[in-house]
């Protein structure tokens, strides 16, 4: 009897060690990809922002990130000089999220060449970029304090990533191209599905009950971006879409394919909304992307591959001019 005992007190002791290697090869495989995702960029927590008046106009420039409506809308209190959305529509937890669009490499990188602009830019010069397109406004003076104080906010968010360096998760990611063209009718099932609930039938968006500021912003019509802006390519608002849609996505577990953002993007793309030329843009059209809609393109394919796709052989072609023109 005591043999037997003791056998089984042996087989519990083997099957716990045993037990715990297969569980701490669990946790080992699980690790790394636990701090892959961590080691996204994600911007400090406003707590951390601090006293005294540089402090001060830091929050300044996070209030008027998080609610621009509420200065420069419709309604504004301090002009009616936008469309009512806010910087925060489009950049996420006032520029922090991982993936949302954030201003995690904005510090690190400014002043840089805008391939669009065709010189350097600064800080104040992206400010005004997004009123004029993304809000389909007019920007605030560069030297008002309003101005100083986005980018005090968006240099403070930055301010511990080395320059020259763009952090891990920084922006949008570019999920890959579709091999056919996105497709606006696919798009306007899912939206029905996916999106309709928050941003309304009509893509109208849904203000607060003091009509001020949107809780939903406006994805198409005439308080939406204009044709101008950088949603309006659809590698840019499909990779947006990807990470962050619906409401309460986690980058981690997307809640759509990157095949559903893209006809998702195509169907919001194709709604009507303002359209503003910018006549200085692309300068030099061989760096126009291969999803910019408007002409002249640097290559034979029209428009509306251009807008829609299929872009992979937008890509070859230009990739086979290039290496002619380099031998």
């Amino acid at each position: 009897m005591k043999s037997k005992t003791m056998m089984g007190v042996i087989f519990l002791i083997l099957l716990v060690l045993v037990g715990g290697e297969i569980l701490l090869r669990r946790i080992q495989l699980v690790r790394p990809v636990a701090a892959a995702a961590d080691s996204l960029w994600r911007g400090p927590d406003s707590v951390a922002i601090p006293v005294g008046g540089a402090g001060d106009l830091i929050r300044y420039g996070q209030d008027l990130i998080e609610r621009t409506g509420y200065y420069y809308g419709p309604a504004g209190v301090l002009s009616h000089s936008s469309n009512g959305m806010n910087c925060q529509n489009c950049h996420l937890s006032g520029g922090r999220q991982p993936w949302g669009n954030n201003f995690g490499g904005v510090q690190s990188s400014y002043p840089k060449f805008k391939e669009r602009r065709g010189a350097v830019e600064d800080i104040a010069q992206r400010i005004t970029d997004c009123f004029e397109r993304s809000l389909n406004g007019v920007a605030p003076d560069s030297s008002s304090r309003e101005a100083l104080a986005m980018a005090a906010y968006m240099e403070w968010l930055g301010a511990d990533v080395p320059k020259g360096k763009k952090p891990a998760g920084s922006g949008i990611e570019a999920i890959a191209y579709l091999n056919r063209a996105a497709d606006p009718a696919k798009g306007k099932q899912l939206y029905g599905l996916k999106c309709q609930l928050c941003h309304g039938p009509e893509g109208a968006g849904v203000m607060d009950k003091d009509g001020r500021v949107y809780v939903y912003p406006p994805v198409w019509g005439d308080h939406s971006y204009n044709s101008g802006a950088s949603f309006y390519r659809l590698s840019r608002l499909a990779g947006f879409i990807y990470n962050n849609m619906p409401s309460g996505t986690d980058y981690r577990k997307p809640q759509l394919t990157a095949e559903e953002a893209w006809d998702l993007a195509a169907f919001i793309d194709s709604r009507p909304r303002p359209v503003k030329a910018f006549a200085q843009d692309w300068p030099d059209i061989g760096l126009k992307p291969v999803d910019h809609p408007f002409g002249p393109f640097p290559d034979t394919f029209g428009a509306g591959q251009h807008k829609f796709g299929p872009f992979p052989p937008i890509v070859k072609a230009r990739d086979e001019k290039q290496k002619k023109s380099s031998k």
